[in-house]
């Protein structure tokens, strides 16, 4: 029997996988390119995957699941998703604070919300609803500030990047319900391992035709990458194993609680300050994300 509150902890883990990735990626963007650092997730994140879903097949003896077309189509929609809504992620964080930029990142919940409800019929409850808007509020209390035309272009990206993560979401999600395993865990680590694989040949591909130099800087920058890659991989399976578990609004919402994470790497290894509009934003957060727990 699968205990009630595991997705609780994936997530969390999940979350803070991806806090430190996202700063990697924030680094490396001034080195690589804005595609680059959008690669290194997937190029170095693939092994990696491919590591995880080894270690299960012959440390366990799960086989592993036959593919099918809907879980293809699922997994290529999340995958290509999640490619554009990195790169525009990126643009943002070069644009606002780190924490900013992530707390734009955070309207998410909402998007997935209705994504999750309109194409898997996954319903939130009254109470979940209320989660996600106490905690989405805040997240916009977090991102707002005075003069709204100078910081469109860093809000249109991260909401657009919102807008995209949580259709892969929705799409992963799709994926790992589609196929017939013996096991979640499986299904899981086998559609992060074929997403992976997309979205390295995709940009692999079109930085071959398009911009080598990206390609080769990112090849001598492999130290740091790896790290990301390692970061972005372990983060995205235990978001994988979650989103096996509960609908995609429940994994998004608690992942609010990567906001808070990003405060301590902004103030910490940005020099970052926080304004107090800002910090009562993440109060709200917290509450939002309190209450979520406090229902399931």
């Amino acid at each position: 029997m699968i205990a009630s509150w595991l997705w609780v902890v994936f997530t969390v883990i999940a979350a803070v996988g991806q806090t430190a990735r996202n700063a990697m990626q924030r680094e490396l963007t001034r080195v690589v390119g804005t595609v680059g650092a959008t690669l290194v997730r997937f190029l170095f994140g693939l092994p990696f995957g491919l590591l995880f879903l080894a270690g299960i097949v012959y440390g366990f003896g799960i086989p592993l699941p036959a593919p099918n077309r809907a879980f293809l189509a699922w997994d290529a929609l999340g995958a290509v998703t999640q490619i554009v809504g990195t790169a525009l992620m990126l643009l943002a964080m070069n644009e606002r604070s780190f924490v900013v930029a992530t707390a734009y990142l955070k309207t998410e919940p909402v998007l997935v919300a209705l994504f999750g409800f309109v194409f898997l019929g996954d319903r939130p409850t009254a109470q979940s609803a209320l989660a996600i808007f106490v905690a989405t509020a805040g997240v916009m209390m977090m991102s707002w500030m005075k003069g709204a035309a100078a910081s469109l272009r860093p809000l249109l990206f991260g909401v657009g990047a919102a807008a995209l993560f949580g259709v892969s979401a929705v799409g992963f999600r799709g994926a790992i319900l589609s196929l017939d395993a013996q096991s979640f865990v499986i299904a899981a680590t086998f559609s992060l391992a074929v997403g992976l694989l997309i979205q390295t040949t995709l940009l692999c591909a079109y930085l071959l035709l398009f911009d080598r130099r990206s390609l080769v800087a990112i090849l001598r920058e492999w130290r740091p990458s790896l790290f990301a890659g390692f970061t972005g991989a372990a983060g995205s399976q235990f978001w994988f194993l979650a989103f096996a578990l509960t609908s995609a609004a429940n994994v998004r919402t608690l992942a609010l609680i990567e906001v808070l994470f990003a405060q301590v790497i902004s103030r910490r290894i940005f020099d970052q300050k926080s304004t107090l509009r800002e910090i009562a934003g993440i109060v709200l957060v917290v509450a939002g994300i309190a209450f979520l727990l406090w229902t399931h």
